[in-house]
């Protein structure tokens, strides 16, 4: 048998392993705002400014590749917070965090073929938080290694925030990686641009203001994640 030519799946999260849901973002920033602490004002001023400090923040990972913290986005907003009272915060979220039910399967078929399976995600949320979520869903044990952007200076599409995903799962060589992701600029632009293939999952709507400069051409996509198995086995 010819030895096989990817020794990586590396995924996006957020719209690639969970569905894509439309997000309230008045009621995530109202969720928020439950833990400023210190402030001088009520807690629709808190929620207008951590609104807007998400938009600057967002922006900042979009135009300047440069991550952020849930810390980063009270201080944006020029606001003291207790990290002990983010459970509403927490809590709005966590229906939209579920595992695609296709995951399981897929991991354990490119795992079977020896291929190492990845995790990178834009995040400010904590790592204790992704890990809980698999945990959860039973996905941890499938993963060989995952990368947050919030532990990391940069994120996607920076090649640099790539190469962090390829040294977490111990692959060296980006053309035998393949990335898996919604964003045709964070997620297919820059696995290309750091020599990887990508794979686009086409099943999101991305906000306008969330789009990059450039949308990527995919190497192959996948209208489902159970689709992905057999594109990578194409490029055996």
């Amino acid at each position: 048998m010819p030895e096989r030519s990817i020794d990586a799946v590396i995924f996006d999260w957020g719209g690639t392993l969970t569905a894509w849901h439309d997000i309230d973002f008045h009621a995530e920033s109202l969720a928020l705002a439950q833990a400023v602490v210190n402030a001088d004002h009520d807690i629709e001023v808190s929620r207008t400014l951590l609104h807007q400090a998400g938009d600057t923040i967002w922006g900042r990972s979009r135009d300047h590749q440069q991550s952020a913290t849930v810390a980063d986005l009270f201080t944006a907003a020029g606001l003291e917070h207790d990290p002990e009272l983010l459970t509403a915060y927490y809590e709005f979220w966590e229906p939209h965090t579920l595992t695609d039910p296709d995951v399981v399967p897929l991991f354990e078929t490119l795992r079977a073929e020896g291929i190492k399976i990845g995790v990178l995600s834009n995040t400010i949320w904590p790592r204790a938080w992704h890990e809980g979520f698999f945990r959860r869903d039973g996905v941890d044990h499938l993963i060989d290694g995952d990368v947050y952007t919030s532990e990391i200076p940069w994120t996607k599409p920076s090649p640099l925030a790539f190469r962090a995903a390829m040294d977490a799962v111990g692959a060296t060589d980006p053309a035998r990686c393949v990335y898996v992701g919604d964003r045709l600029f964070d997620d297919v632009w820059g696995a290309q641009n750091a020599g990887m293939r990508a794979i686009h999952i086409p099943l999101s709507a991305i906000p306008p203001q969330q789009l990059g400069h450039t949308e990527g051409e995919p190497d192959a996509v996948a209208h489902r994640l159970a689709d992905v198995a057999d594109l990578v086995h194409a490029w055996f």
